[in-house]
């Protein structure tokens, strides 16, 4: 297949970039400022140029915070946008591929969410990728997938974490009272690039396996770096945002394991291995 990757230069776009040639795939990486998602006529043109048999949406507005004041900026990326790129696929009979977001749940679950479960955002971001499912979904071949805690290289949770430990920060005060899946981004590229191989189409939930809080997550942070800093557990209240986070956001993945065959690594495998490759 040949592939136009919108936001390339971010986390995923860079994880997919590196492995779609291991897939037999070619690819077009597309970001800003050669391509603001927002422009109908730059997108349009930029999928003619590219002629690919599909779109991957790795574009977003994903500064959770900010979205809360520029709830209309954050609109236009996880929406707006999004709706043109779906009328463009059509145009052009080609498959998009939509990443969304555990946001889009409001937290209350008790065990991990299928896909089928109902969605009701409690922020801006969440609301804005909701949106930009809705709109995905328009498009007659589409694939949405949801994936969580994201990281790889670029600005991440792990990142932060080693910054403030390099930095020489030995005590470190995280929540623990938020529950869900860590996901790298190669994991996560790799399960993007094998649904397109299924031919899979719909909502697919894609995480890494298994299921901690950012207090734990931190805790191996600092176990599989060999630190001696303590990692103090507090509640979300203890940290105000702006933006509410979901406290429980587990997602389930057995679709995505029916589809590609056997779900993503467990979570604190994909981390080793990140922190290894030094991204």
């Amino acid at each position: 297949m040949r592939l136009l990757i919108t936001g390339s230069r971010g986390q995923l776009g860079r994880a997919l970039e590196r492995l779609a040639p291991g897939f037999g795939h070619e690819f077009v990486g597309v970001d800003l400022p050669e391509l603001d998602i927002t422009d109908a006529e730059a997108v349009r043109r930029a999928v003619e140029a590219a002629s690919p048999d599909a779109i991957v949406n790795c574009a977003a507005y994903t500064a959770v915070d900010a979205a809360e004041s520029d709830e209309a900026k954050a609109a236009a990326v996880n929406g707006g946008a999004v709706s043109t790129l779906a009328e463009t696929a059509d145009r052009h009979g080609i498959v998009l591929l939509q990443i969304s977001t555990d946001y889009v749940f409001d937290g209350t679950a008790l065990a991990p969410i299928r896909e089928g479960q109902a969605t009701s955002p409690q922020s801006a971001y969440g609301r804005t990728k909701l949106a930009g499912e809705v709109a995905a979904a328009r498009a007659r071949r589409h694939l949405i997938v949801r994936t969580a805690w994201l990281y790889g290289e670029g600005s991440n949770f792990v990142g932060a974490v080693r910054r403030q430990l390099d930095g020489g920060n030995r005590v470190l005060r995280v929540v623990a009272d938020q529950a869900g899946c860590p996901t790298y981004a190669e994991d996560l590229a790799s399960g993007l690039l094998r649904l397109l191989d299924a031919r899979a189409e719909g909502v697919v939930h894609a995480v890494n396996s298994g299921a901690t809080t950012w207090y734990g997550f931190a805790r191996e942070i600092v176990r599989l770096v060999g630190s001696d800093a303590e990692v103090v557990p507090i509640s979300t209240g203890e940290m105000p945002r702006p933006a509410k986070r979901p406290a429980y956001s587990v997602l389930d993945t057995s679709r995505l394991a029916a589809l590609i065959g056997a779900p993503l690594p467990p979570w604190q495998d994909a981390l080793e291995r990140h922190l290894r490759a030094g991204r």
